[in-house]
């Protein structure tokens, strides 16, 4: 496992500012959000704020094997697809419809990450409940993120949380460390199977200065997920709706610290 950089108190300054320009990019997003809109233009908005606040877009050209890289500044899921929709002029929002919107920067050399998910228009009362419950969990693992927990306790309290309320969790998919890089150690799952370290995924008691980003994923149906031909987009299998919410935190020696708040 690759070391866990702890911050420094002037490091998690930078890594606040990088996180509120990310939050006003979702402030600009959300307002922009309604039926008619296309993917692209929120894409547009997005760009134009970062770029405004003297930052980057984390996610345009982002590398993946065996896929072209990322092409844009935001990922933009809608429905059924859980994470790393590609956004187009010709994804055009419709009234009921759930949009996933994710961004990332770099600021001076470190990284904000965040995401959140919201109804376009008017959604019946269930699709607000799993909005509310997606939610809801990223705050119960943020509030797990103390000492002397491990990342074992933030990943159990996510999937606890989630399933009690009758919904699923992504597995295939993970939060993670954030810092000089956009993906570093720890892997933050939404959940923790016996299987953990086959997987990868190590069990490390939470430090002051740890940063990583938690992302819960929750799906109303089955947890069964598949990529698209474009290499990027994953879908639920069944066709189910989902949601996905996200910070960047800092661990404290008391509470944790939100550093993707506006």
């Amino acid at each position: 496992m690759t070391p866990i950089h702890l911050k420094s108190p002037d490091e998690l300054a930078v890594m606040r500012e990088a996180g509120r320009i990310v939050a006003r990019a979702h402030q600009a997003m959300r307002e922009a959000v309604r039926p008619g809109v296309s993917t692209a233009e929120l894409d547009k908005i997005a760009e134009t704020v970062i770029r405004d606040h003297g930052a980057t877009p984390a996610f345009l050209y982002y590398p993946k094997r065996d896929a072209p890289d990322f092409p844009a500044t935001i990922t933009a899921s809608i429905n059924e697809e859980l994470v790393h929709g590609i956004p187009s002029p010709n994804r055009i929002l419709q009234e009921g419809d759930i949009i996933g919107l994710d961004t990332a920067c770099h600021f001076q050399g470190f990284v904000g990450d965040a995401a959140f998910s919201m109804g376009v228009g008017e959604i019946p009362a269930s699709v607000q409940r799993l909005l509310d419950v997606c939610e809801r969990a990223l705050y119960v693992a943020i509030e797990a993120s103390v000492l002397p927990n491990t990342i074992r306790d933030v990943c159990l309290a996510t999937q606890h949380y989630v399933e009690k309320q009758g919904y699923s969790v992504a597995r295939e998919y993970t939060g993670h460390g954030v810092g000089r890089e956009m993906h570093e150690e720890p892997q933050v799952p939404n959940w923790w199977p016996r299987s953990a370290a086959r997987r990868g995924w190590v069990n490390v008691a939470l430090k002051p200065g740890m940063t990583y980003a938690i992302e819960p994923m929750v799906i109303a149906g089955r947890s069964d997920l598949e990529e698209l031909e474009d290499g990027w987009t994953v879908v639920t299998k069944d066709g189910s709706l989902c949601a996905h919410f996200e910070h960047t935190i800092a661990v404290t020696d008391g509470q944790p610290i939100i550093l993707t708040l506006p």
